[in-house]
């Protein structure tokens, strides 16, 4: 008898072949995340759970979910999921790294472009019948090459923007709870503390994931000690940044703009005065949003899912702490 699957969303066709291989499965198949109710009806007699970042995954989750081996989280990061109490419970956590970090990059700069030179304000100016002619003064940006790039984490993803920054001639600073000096000698990169590196950047780009420790790391004070010209990125989680905070220094031309993936809470709701101005660009959480990328990514967390499942030890095993309460077959 198979074990038996539920996968919270529609994944791409090949990650889905391979759990049908391995599985009993039963897919959400609603554009919106599983209503909690349903999520924890779902879960009552299932082995594994394939889990977006969208779901919450936590001890009311797992007290019915008395069978569950394994989450396999279908993102890098995993702070929707209770790691700790899967971990005491003995439920393997996995995650899909390294497959979205040049796609999440190219997102990640294509926004500080965007931003810097109005992209999108100056499509609506366009489409809204306003272009009359060739003005000196009209949609003046900031330029890109020869700018300096202040990059908050510098971890696989940050990295990888660092490396296209070089590209434009960019001067890279970065900070991180860890010096890289490996990554200082390959790209040229300065290591410096985190208020520095908001006084003297032209663009700061967030990379860090979210913790107890990053959540409104860019707050009324981080945002005071940046130039009036800065533009802030984020990729990384809503939550790191203080929206409130943000908005204000927006309104009061304290930064210049904004790009935002990712924001607090998802999608924002409609009220929101962030969407009403015109110096920030906000998506709909799209970094990893290219076919190659998703794809990988349905691939990744199906064969961590089915390795959990046959009593393996996942390759991207989130808790390796876990493997101390279980038994997994190392063949």
């Amino acid at each position: 008898m198979k074990p038996k699957v539920y996968v919270t969303r529609k994944i791409l066709e090949e990650g889905l072949k391979i759990l049908k291989k391995a599985a009993d499965i039963k897919v959400w198949d609603d554009e919106l995340p599983p209503p909690k109710e349903i999520l924890l009806e779902e879960v009552e007699d299932v082995d594994g759970l394939l889990s977006l970042l969208t779901d919450k995954i936590d001890a009311e989750v797992m007290n019915r979910a008395r069978k569950l081996k394994i989450i396999s989280n279908y993102a890098v990061g995993f702070d929707n999921i209770d790691v700790r109490e899967a971990t005491a419970r003995g439920i393997m956590v996995t995650n899909t790294p390294e497959v979205l970090t040049e796609t999440t990059a190219d997102l990640a700069f294509a926004l500080l472009m965007a931003t810097a030179r109005r992209i999108v304000e100056a499509d609506k100016f366009v489409r809204a019948g306003k272009w009359k002619t060739w003005e000196p003064m009209l949609l003046l940006g900031q330029d890109i090459h020869g700018a300096v790039l202040g990059l908050i984490g510098l971890g696989r993803i940050g990295y990888a923007v660092a490396k296209r920054a070089k590209g434009f001639d960019m001067k890279v600073l970065y900070y991180d709870l860890y010096r890289n000096e490996k990554a200082e000698n390959e790209l040229g990169l300065e290591f410096v503390e985190m208020d520095e590196l908001l006084q003297k950047s032209d663009f700061v780009s967030i990379h860090v994931p979210l913790t107890p420790d990053t959540k409104h790391l860019i707050n009324e004070k981080t945002l005071s000690m940046m130039k009036k010209t800065a533009i802030l990125i984020n990729t990384a989680r809503g939550p790191v940044v203080d929206e409130k905070a943000l908005y204000k220094a927006l309104v009061n031309n304290e930064i210049a703009g904004a790009g935002l993936d990712v924001m607090d809470p998802e999608p924002p709701n409609i009220n929101n005065p962030l969407l009403k101005l015109d110096n920030i660009i906000i998506l709909p959480h799209i970094a990893s949003a290219s076919i190659a990328t998703r794809t990988k990514m349905a691939i990744m967390a199906a064969r961590n899912l089915s390795a959990g499942l046959k009593g393996k030890t996942p390759e991207n095993l989130v808790n390796k702490e876990v493997l101390n309460k279980i038994k997994v077959d190392e063949d």
